[in-house]
Protein backbone atom coordinates (compact mmCIF):
# COMPACT_ATOMS: atom_id res chain seq x y z
CA UNK A 1 0.00 0.00 0.00
CA UNK A 2 1.72 3.24 -0.96
CA UNK A 3 -0.57 5.65 0.08
CA UNK A 4 -2.91 6.31 3.29
CA UNK A 5 -6.24 8.10 2.03
CA UNK A 6 -8.76 10.54 4.74
CA UNK A 7 -11.86 12.01 3.39
CA UNK A 8 -14.12 14.12 5.04
CA UNK A 9 -17.51 12.18 5.59
CA UNK A 10 -20.53 12.66 3.84
CA UNK A 11 -23.61 12.44 5.78
CA UNK A 12 -23.61 9.16 7.62
CA UNK A 13 -20.65 7.90 5.42
CA UNK A 14 -18.40 5.80 8.28
CA UNK A 15 -14.91 4.68 8.07
CA UNK A 16 -15.69 1.26 6.55
CA UNK A 17 -16.63 2.17 2.86
CA UNK A 18 -19.87 1.56 3.08
CA UNK A 19 -22.55 3.51 0.56
CA UNK A 20 -24.96 5.07 3.09
CA UNK A 21 -28.42 4.58 2.00
CA UNK A 22 -30.64 7.16 -0.28
CA UNK A 23 -27.32 9.44 -0.60
CA UNK A 24 -26.09 10.75 -3.82
CA UNK A 25 -24.33 7.91 -6.56
CA UNK A 26 -20.91 6.86 -5.41
CA UNK A 27 -19.20 8.94 -8.60
CA UNK A 28 -21.07 12.31 -6.97
CA UNK A 29 -19.99 11.86 -3.52
CA UNK A 30 -16.70 11.18 -4.40
CA UNK A 31 -16.02 14.35 -6.46
CA UNK A 32 -17.53 16.69 -4.04
CA UNK A 33 -15.84 14.95 -1.16
CA UNK A 34 -12.82 17.01 0.44
CA UNK A 35 -9.64 14.53 1.19
CA UNK A 36 -6.53 14.20 2.56
CA UNK A 37 -4.42 12.27 1.12
CA UNK A 38 -0.65 11.16 3.41
CA UNK A 39 1.58 9.32 1.01
CA UNK A 40 4.52 7.51 1.59
CA UNK A 41 6.21 10.08 -0.49
CA UNK A 42 4.88 13.11 1.72
CA UNK A 43 6.63 11.39 4.57
CA UNK A 44 9.94 10.61 2.81
CA UNK A 45 10.00 14.32 1.70
CA UNK A 46 9.59 15.44 5.26
CA UNK A 47 12.53 13.52 6.67
CA UNK A 48 13.80 14.12 3.90
CA UNK A 49 15.56 16.90 5.78
CA UNK A 50 16.51 15.30 8.75
CA UNK A 51 18.33 12.93 7.00
CA UNK A 52 20.43 15.72 5.01
CA UNK A 53 21.37 17.42 8.07
CA UNK A 54 22.41 13.74 10.10
CA UNK A 55 24.22 13.19 6.59
CA UNK A 56 26.39 16.44 7.00
CA UNK A 57 26.90 16.10 10.70
CA UNK A 58 28.33 12.70 10.17
CA UNK A 59 30.70 14.02 7.75
CA UNK A 60 31.90 17.14 9.17
CA UNK A 61 32.81 15.06 12.56
CA UNK A 62 34.10 11.73 10.63
CA UNK A 63 36.26 14.43 9.00
CA UNK A 64 36.98 16.89 12.77
CA UNK A 65 37.85 13.77 14.76
CA UNK A 66 39.62 10.42 13.86
CA UNK A 67 37.88 9.06 17.27
CA UNK A 68 34.16 9.55 15.95
CA UNK A 69 33.99 6.46 14.01
CA UNK A 70 36.16 4.01 16.30
CA UNK A 71 33.56 0.78 17.32
CA UNK A 72 34.15 2.47 21.43
CA UNK A 73 32.46 5.37 20.69
CA UNK A 74 29.45 4.10 18.23
CA UNK A 75 28.66 1.92 20.94
CA UNK A 76 28.71 4.31 23.20
CA UNK A 77 26.54 6.88 21.30
CA UNK A 78 24.13 4.04 19.85
CA UNK A 79 23.58 3.56 24.17
CA UNK A 80 22.93 7.25 24.51
CA UNK A 81 20.72 7.59 21.45
CA UNK A 82 18.81 4.10 22.02
CA UNK A 83 16.66 5.47 25.00
CA UNK A 84 15.67 9.57 23.42
CA UNK A 85 14.72 7.55 20.57
CA UNK A 86 11.92 4.97 22.07
CA UNK A 87 10.80 7.88 24.36
CA UNK A 88 10.78 10.68 21.22
CA UNK A 89 8.86 7.55 19.30
CA UNK A 90 6.22 7.53 22.34
CA UNK A 91 5.63 11.10 21.93
CA UNK A 92 5.49 11.45 18.12
CA UNK A 93 2.07 9.01 18.07
CA UNK A 94 0.55 12.29 20.64
CA UNK A 95 1.80 14.65 18.50
CA UNK A 96 0.37 13.22 15.66
CA UNK A 97 -2.79 13.96 17.44
CA UNK A 98 -1.74 17.83 17.94
CA UNK A 99 -1.16 16.39 21.76
CA UNK A 100 1.66 16.93 23.21
CA UNK A 101 3.40 14.80 26.63
CA UNK A 102 5.35 16.33 28.98
CA UNK A 103 5.59 14.13 31.28
CA UNK A 104 7.62 11.66 29.68
CA UNK A 105 10.90 12.28 31.83
CA UNK A 106 9.42 12.47 35.21
CA UNK A 107 7.24 8.96 33.98
CA UNK A 108 10.96 7.31 32.92
CA UNK A 109 12.53 8.41 36.13
CA UNK A 110 9.16 7.17 38.01
CA UNK A 111 9.35 3.65 36.11
CA UNK A 112 13.32 3.19 36.66
CA UNK A 113 13.61 4.19 40.27
CA UNK A 114 10.20 2.11 41.30
CA UNK A 115 11.94 -1.12 38.94
CA UNK A 116 14.88 -0.82 40.97
CA UNK A 117 13.42 -0.72 44.57
CA UNK A 118 11.03 -3.80 43.29
CA UNK A 119 14.48 -5.60 42.15
CA UNK A 120 16.02 -4.50 45.42
CA UNK A 121 12.82 -5.84 47.71
CA UNK A 122 13.62 -9.04 45.95
CA UNK A 123 11.19 -9.29 43.07
CA UNK A 124 12.13 -11.14 40.22
CA UNK A 125 13.69 -9.36 37.15
CA UNK A 126 11.43 -9.46 34.67
CA UNK A 127 8.37 -9.12 37.30
CA UNK A 128 10.18 -5.77 38.06
CA UNK A 129 10.71 -4.92 34.57
CA UNK A 130 7.13 -5.16 33.91
CA UNK A 131 5.79 -3.57 36.79
CA UNK A 132 8.10 -0.58 35.81
CA UNK A 133 6.86 -0.60 32.48
CA UNK A 134 2.99 -1.04 33.60
CA UNK A 135 3.57 2.02 35.97
CA UNK A 136 4.01 3.94 33.13
CA UNK A 137 1.75 2.58 30.77
CA UNK A 138 -0.85 3.89 33.89
CA UNK A 139 0.08 6.90 33.84
CA UNK A 140 0.33 7.45 30.40
CA UNK A 141 -4.14 6.26 30.48
CA UNK A 142 -4.66 8.69 33.20
CA UNK A 143 -2.89 11.81 30.69
CA UNK A 144 -5.29 10.21 28.11
CA UNK A 145 -8.36 10.14 30.32
CA UNK A 146 -7.91 13.80 31.88
CA UNK A 147 -7.38 15.01 27.94
CA UNK A 148 -10.30 12.96 26.88
CA UNK A 149 -12.50 12.60 29.88
CA UNK A 150 -11.90 16.04 31.81
CA UNK A 151 -11.23 18.30 28.64
CA UNK A 152 -7.96 19.56 29.96
CA UNK A 153 -6.08 21.13 27.13
CA UNK A 154 -3.13 18.26 27.08
CA UNK A 155 -0.20 21.07 27.97
CA UNK A 156 -2.08 21.41 31.16
CA UNK A 157 -3.08 17.92 31.94
CA UNK A 158 0.42 16.79 31.13
CA UNK A 159 2.21 19.36 33.46
CA UNK A 160 1.00 18.57 36.12
CA UNK A 161 1.25 14.78 35.99
CA UNK A 162 5.17 15.59 34.88
CA UNK A 163 5.00 17.62 38.48
CA UNK A 164 2.72 14.31 40.27
CA UNK A 165 5.23 11.63 38.54
CA UNK A 166 7.92 13.48 40.05
CA UNK A 167 7.12 14.05 43.50
CA UNK A 168 6.52 10.87 44.04
CA UNK A 169 9.16 9.51 43.06
CA UNK A 170 11.29 12.08 45.35
CA UNK A 171 8.62 11.10 48.25
CA UNK A 172 9.46 7.45 47.88
CA UNK A 173 12.96 7.25 47.45
CA UNK A 174 13.74 10.03 49.79
CA UNK A 175 15.33 11.51 46.81
CA UNK A 176 18.52 8.63 47.71
CA UNK A 177 19.80 6.93 44.28
CA UNK A 178 18.52 3.11 44.76
CA UNK A 179 21.18 0.83 44.43
CA UNK A 180 22.15 -3.21 44.62
CA UNK A 181 21.02 -3.98 41.37
CA UNK A 182 21.38 -7.37 39.84
CA UNK A 183 24.37 -7.97 37.20
CA UNK A 184 21.42 -9.75 35.39
CA UNK A 185 19.58 -7.08 35.16
CA UNK A 186 22.28 -4.26 34.16
CA UNK A 187 23.17 -7.12 31.22
CA UNK A 188 19.90 -6.34 29.51
CA UNK A 189 21.00 -2.57 28.83
CA UNK A 190 25.16 -3.53 28.62
CA UNK A 191 24.81 -6.44 26.86
CA UNK A 192 25.37 -6.81 23.03
CA UNK A 193 24.07 -9.25 20.56
CA UNK A 194 26.65 -10.08 17.75
CA UNK A 195 28.81 -7.04 18.60
CA UNK A 196 25.20 -4.84 18.26
CA UNK A 197 24.08 -3.19 21.73
CA UNK A 198 21.09 -4.54 23.35
CA UNK A 199 19.48 -0.82 23.60
CA UNK A 200 20.37 -0.49 19.61
CA UNK A 201 18.40 -3.16 18.95
CA UNK A 202 15.40 -2.12 21.33
CA UNK A 203 15.27 1.14 19.87
CA UNK A 204 15.38 -0.61 16.08
CA UNK A 205 12.35 -2.87 17.11
CA UNK A 206 10.43 -0.08 18.86
CA UNK A 207 10.38 2.41 15.46
CA UNK A 208 9.81 -0.81 13.43
CA UNK A 209 6.72 -1.62 15.16
CA UNK A 210 5.64 2.02 15.39
CA UNK A 211 6.40 2.51 11.79
CA UNK A 212 4.18 -0.53 11.06
CA UNK A 213 0.97 0.30 13.18
CA UNK A 214 1.09 3.92 11.30
CA UNK A 215 1.57 3.07 7.64
CA UNK A 216 0.18 -0.84 7.73
CA UNK A 217 -2.98 -0.29 10.19
CA UNK A 218 -6.16 1.33 10.71
CA UNK A 219 -5.11 2.51 13.92
CA UNK A 220 -2.47 4.21 12.26
CA UNK A 221 -4.79 6.11 10.12
CA UNK A 222 -7.30 6.82 12.67
CA UNK A 223 -4.17 8.77 14.26
CA UNK A 224 -3.20 10.58 11.43
CA UNK A 225 -7.47 11.28 10.81
CA UNK A 226 -7.53 12.73 14.56
CA UNK A 227 -4.96 14.52 14.00
CA UNK A 228 -6.01 16.15 10.91
CA UNK A 229 -9.52 16.74 11.83
CA UNK A 230 -10.83 15.51 15.39
CA UNK A 231 -14.24 16.43 14.40
CA UNK A 232 -14.58 15.20 10.94
CA UNK A 233 -12.70 11.66 12.55
CA UNK A 234 -15.84 11.19 14.75
CA UNK A 235 -18.28 11.83 12.31
CA UNK A 236 -16.88 9.43 10.30
CA UNK A 237 -16.73 6.51 12.74
CA UNK A 238 -13.63 7.27 14.32
CA UNK A 239 -13.36 6.30 18.13
CA UNK A 240 -11.61 9.73 18.85
CA UNK A 241 -11.79 9.39 22.43
CA UNK A 242 -10.19 5.78 22.23
CA UNK A 243 -7.40 6.61 20.01
CA UNK A 244 -6.07 9.68 22.58
CA UNK A 245 -6.20 7.35 25.40
CA UNK A 246 -4.33 4.49 22.92
CA UNK A 247 -1.78 7.34 22.36
CA UNK A 248 -1.25 9.06 25.48
CA UNK A 249 -0.93 5.35 26.83
CA UNK A 250 1.62 4.37 24.53
CA UNK A 251 3.88 7.42 24.99
CA UNK A 252 3.62 6.72 28.90
CA UNK A 253 4.54 2.77 28.17
CA UNK A 254 7.75 3.58 25.95
CA UNK A 255 8.73 6.09 28.58
CA UNK A 256 8.98 3.84 30.97
CA UNK A 257 10.65 1.21 29.10
CA UNK A 258 12.83 4.12 28.41
CA UNK A 259 12.80 4.07 32.35
CA UNK A 260 13.85 0.96 32.92
CA UNK A 261 16.18 0.96 30.45
CA UNK A 262 18.05 3.51 31.41
CA UNK A 263 18.53 2.43 35.50
CA UNK A 264 19.19 -0.78 33.45
CA UNK A 265 22.16 0.81 32.06
CA UNK A 266 23.05 3.23 35.31
CA UNK A 267 23.13 -0.35 37.11
CA UNK A 268 21.18 2.33 39.83
CA UNK A 269 17.71 3.68 40.48
CA UNK A 270 17.83 7.96 40.39
CA UNK A 271 15.60 10.01 41.32
CA UNK A 272 16.12 12.84 39.02
CA UNK A 273 16.36 10.90 35.95
CA UNK A 274 14.78 11.86 32.85
CA UNK A 275 14.88 15.62 33.93
CA UNK A 276 14.51 17.40 30.54
CA UNK A 277 13.99 14.49 28.30
CA UNK A 278 10.24 15.69 27.25
CA UNK A 279 11.80 18.54 25.97
CA UNK A 280 14.44 16.22 24.02
CA UNK A 281 11.74 13.92 22.74
CA UNK A 282 9.47 16.86 21.44
CA UNK A 283 12.72 18.81 19.81
CA UNK A 284 13.76 14.95 18.00
CA UNK A 285 10.07 14.83 16.73
CA UNK A 286 10.01 18.38 15.12
CA UNK A 287 13.67 17.92 13.89
CA UNK A 288 12.63 14.44 12.28
CA UNK A 289 10.06 16.54 10.37
CA UNK A 290 6.88 16.24 12.94
CA UNK A 291 4.21 19.14 13.13
CA UNK A 292 3.25 19.99 15.98
CA UNK A 293 -0.36 21.18 14.48
CA UNK A 294 -0.57 16.91 14.05
CA UNK A 295 -0.63 14.59 11.23
CA UNK A 296 2.40 15.26 9.85
CA UNK A 297 5.71 12.70 11.07
CA UNK A 298 6.58 9.34 10.94
CA UNK A 299 8.23 7.31 13.33
CA UNK A 300 11.73 6.76 11.36
CA UNK A 301 11.37 10.69 10.94
CA UNK A 302 11.65 11.03 15.23
CA UNK A 303 14.23 8.29 14.99
CA UNK A 304 16.44 10.52 12.85
CA UNK A 305 15.82 13.50 15.10
CA UNK A 306 16.96 11.50 17.99
CA UNK A 307 20.06 10.61 16.61
CA UNK A 308 21.10 13.81 15.22
CA UNK A 309 20.47 15.00 18.64
CA UNK A 310 22.36 12.10 19.93
CA UNK A 311 25.62 12.82 17.22
CA UNK A 312 25.64 16.61 17.93
CA UNK A 313 25.96 15.95 21.83
CA UNK A 314 28.51 13.42 21.20
CA UNK A 315 30.65 15.68 18.19
CA UNK A 316 30.58 17.87 20.90
CA UNK A 317 32.31 16.38 23.49
CA UNK A 318 34.74 14.84 21.05
CA UNK A 319 35.94 18.24 19.89
CA UNK A 320 35.21 19.75 23.47
CA UNK A 321 32.96 22.09 22.16
CA UNK A 322 31.00 24.18 25.15
CA UNK A 323 27.94 22.17 25.61
CA UNK A 324 26.06 25.38 25.98
CA UNK A 325 26.53 26.41 22.48
CA UNK A 326 25.33 22.83 21.71
CA UNK A 327 21.90 23.74 23.07
CA UNK A 328 21.78 27.02 21.09
CA UNK A 329 22.43 24.54 17.93
CA UNK A 330 19.75 22.34 18.77
CA UNK A 331 17.47 25.38 19.56
CA UNK A 332 18.52 27.04 15.81
CA UNK A 333 17.65 23.45 13.96
CA UNK A 334 13.84 23.37 16.24
CA UNK A 335 13.66 26.57 14.90
CA UNK A 336 14.78 26.01 11.16
CA UNK A 337 12.20 23.07 11.36
CA UNK A 338 9.34 24.39 12.96
CA UNK A 339 9.52 27.54 9.87
CA UNK A 340 9.49 24.87 6.81
CA UNK A 341 7.14 23.26 8.25
CA UNK A 342 5.01 26.65 8.80
CA UNK A 343 5.84 27.69 5.13
CA UNK A 344 4.70 24.10 3.94
CA UNK A 345 1.44 24.76 5.27
CA UNK A 346 1.08 27.89 3.81
CA UNK A 347 2.02 26.83 0.44
CA UNK A 348 -0.99 23.90 0.50
CA UNK A 349 -3.62 26.38 1.71
CA UNK A 350 -2.60 28.77 -1.42
CA UNK A 351 -2.34 25.98 -3.89
CA UNK A 352 -5.76 24.36 -2.28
Amino acid sequence: MDKLIWREPIATTRITGRQPVGEEPQAQAKAKAPRRVITLGDIAGRESGGLVVLLVAVGALTLASDEFLTGNNLSNLARQVAIFGIIAVGQLLVILTAGIDLSVGSVLGLSGASTAQFLVAGVPIWPALLLGVGIGTALGIANGLLVTQAKLPPFIATLGMLGIARGIVLVTTDAQTVQGLPESFQTIANGTILGIPNLLIIAALVTVVMWFVLTRTVFGRYIYAVGSNPESARLAGVPVRLVMISVYAISGLLAGLGGVLLTSRLGAGIPTAGTGFELNAIAACVIGGASLFGAKGSALGAATGALIMGVLNNGGNLLAINAFYLQIAIGVLILVAVGFDQLNTRRSAASG
